[in-house]
């Protein structure tokens, strides 16, 4: 019989082992083909709050993590199986090689260069299924707490500014870079009211605590207070307007047209080529039918139309207001905020000339000149219960003004952010919240104004913040158009939800908070021209935290 030499038995050996192991490994996978199944069948057994398809998704994602580990750990047999022939061949081939000096030599190279790669290939793995943890955590989070309630639109550039009147009727004010402010229906949505008095873009917009007044800051250098009365237009069905079409001047080339309609008190709207009419028909006793023509050589006003203007149009029916009752004009820079003191008998304005003035209503009288930053004034802010206003700039600091002894005027200042402090804003406690360009939040404590007491750190520049007055939670408008809620403490609880369909889609410049309607309690605005309300959920987001 032949006899078989050495390194055939060591090869018939390897085969073997190659043959059980790829046995092992077929039998692990179809273990594994088998096994969600299974684990998802006892995750219906159990009891958990979680929602069933959450709970899914965390089994599908740690069910990948099981599969890196599986097959980082066949790819370990692998080369542990290499190992072993190569010592099984060298020892055939009569080499007296130790296998601690292999260890130190080749193999040793190669082992460490494999392990890199299976630690490198964790740490993705890793990341990758945490973010997606986080993610849906956050989505589903955003979604049950956080919704869009409605759009304001009608603007024809950026919106600086919004607030909510103090009084009834509660409407929804806009300060806009188009030269205009503007009162929205926070219902409806639709434009009540119109002020176009100012010359420069109106930076800022806040409300009379007790009367039907605005104060708004623009950059033409002035400040204007004007009056305003509105009336919330209330839900009607719509009316059956029948129109029909005649043309007794088809001949006639400067007359045209418009419509015929039976119409009962009600506003029409009429066309010819590209100009409009609005005629306004009031029918007392009797419904009458009326023909409405007009020449194109007559003298018709559309200023209020602005139809040079070839983007979306505003609002088509909104009564406006050009003179103010009041005109505050001591600055010699643009005016970029305006605040009233606590009872509304004085009024502060912040200026790009370093100063803030504090103004007499009644008089219009300029009462002080607070001077003291280094640099542009960016934002204002006054105490709702007591006579401080604190005023931001660009110097990296902002200042705590105390007017509260009429012969002493004391003055501090904060320092703790690195960058354009772009407002800071009390809160109805002792505290005082600043945002910066610098990517933070600050809480202050006004007993204690060395360090603040808590930081939040986010990943985009923080514009004119606002706190709620009840449950204290601040909102965040940042420039890369996200907008998220923290608590007093520096604990997020919410990301606004935006997409493409949703959301803003520019830099977010301001946000107010507004609890007496419980149906839109948030507002935002930013560059892309529109005003959103929002429906927080506080108890549910705050049961989260």
């Amino acid at each position: 019989m032949p006899v078989e030499s050495g390194n055939s038995a060591a090869a018939r050996q390897v085969k073997q082992k190659r043959k059980s192991h790829s046995l092992s490994i077929r039998r692990t996978n179809s273990t594994e083909q088998d096994r969600p199944g299974m684990q998802r069948d006892m995750l219906e057994g159990q009891d958990s709050k979680l929602p069933m398809a959450l709970r899914s998704n965390l089994l599908d994602l740690f069910g990948q993590i099981e599969r890196e580990f599986e097959n980082l750990y066949i790819e370990n047999l692998e080369l542990r199986r290499e190992i072993e022939s190569l010592n099984e061949r060298l020892a055939g081939e009569g080499q007296t090689v130790d296998g601690g000096d292999l260890s130190k030599g080749a193999l040793k190279t190669k082992a460490s260069h494999s392990t890199s790669q299976l630690s490198q290939k964790l740490k993705t793995t890793y990341k990758a299924s945490t973010s997606k943890i986080v993610s849906s955590f956050k989505a589903t989070t955003s979604r049950a707490v956080c919704q869009l309630v409605k759009e304001y639109v009608g603007h024809r550039d950026g919106i600086w500014d919004l607030a909510v009147t103090r009084v009834q009727p509660l409407v929804l004010g806009t300060a806009s870079a188009d030269h205009c402010s503007m009162l929205w229906s926070i219902e409806t949505g639709k434009c009540l009211l119109k002020y176009a008095g100012h010359a420069g873009s109106v930076n800022s917009i806040k409300f009379h605590p007790t009367e039907q007044m605005a104060l708004t800051a623009s950059g033409d250098q002035t400040a204007h207070i004007w009056r305003y009365m509105v009336q919330l237009p209330l839900p009607q069905p719509p009316a059956d307007i029948s129109v029909t079409s005649y043309d007794p001047f088809k001949k006639e080339k400067d007359h045209g047209l418009y419509k015929i309609a039976n119409l009962l008190g009600q506003s029409l709207v009429v066309k010819l080529n590209k100009y409009y009419l609005s005629a306004l028909i009031t029918v007392c006793v009797y419904e009458c039918v009326f023909i409405c023509t007009a020449s194109l050589d007559d003298d018709v006003d559309f200023s209020d139309k602005d139809e040079a203007d070839g983007e979306a149009d505003g609002p088509s029916e909104c009564p406006t207001i050009r003179v103010a009752t009041t005109t505050l004009k001591s600055h010699q820079g643009v005016v970029i905020a305006a605040d009233w003191l606590v009872g509304g008998k004085q009024v502060v304005t912040a200026s790009w000339d370093r100063a803030a003035n504090l103004y007499d209503v009644e008089t219009s009288e300029l009462v002080h000149t607070l001077t003291g930053h280094d640099q542009e004034l960016t934002h204002c802010c006054t105490h709702p219960t007591q006579r401080l206003v604190v005023t931001s700039s660009r110097d990296t600091t902002f200042r705590l003004w105390d007017f509260r002894d009429p012969s002493i005027h004391s003055v501090n200042v904060f320092q703790g952010h690195t960058d354009t402090v772009t407002s800071a804003v009390f809160t109805v406690g002792d505290n005082v919240v600043s945002g910066s360009d610098d990517r933070t939040v600050k809480v202050w404590d006004l007993k204690n104004m060395r360090s603040p007491i808590a930081t939040i750190r986010t990943d985009s520049a923080v514009n004119r913040i606002s706190v709620s007055a009840n449950q204290r939670i601040i909102a965040l408008p940042h420039d890369n158009r996200q907008v998220r809620l923290f608590d007093m403490n520096g604990v997020r609880l919410a990301r606004l939800p935006r997409s493409n369909r949703q959301g803003h889609r520019r830099m977010v410049c301001c946000s107010a908070w507004n609890e007496e309607n419980q149906a839109c309690n948030l507002f935002t605005c930013g560059f892309d021209r529109q005003a959103i309300g929002w429906n927080i959920n506080i108890p549910a987001l705050l049961q989260e935290k």
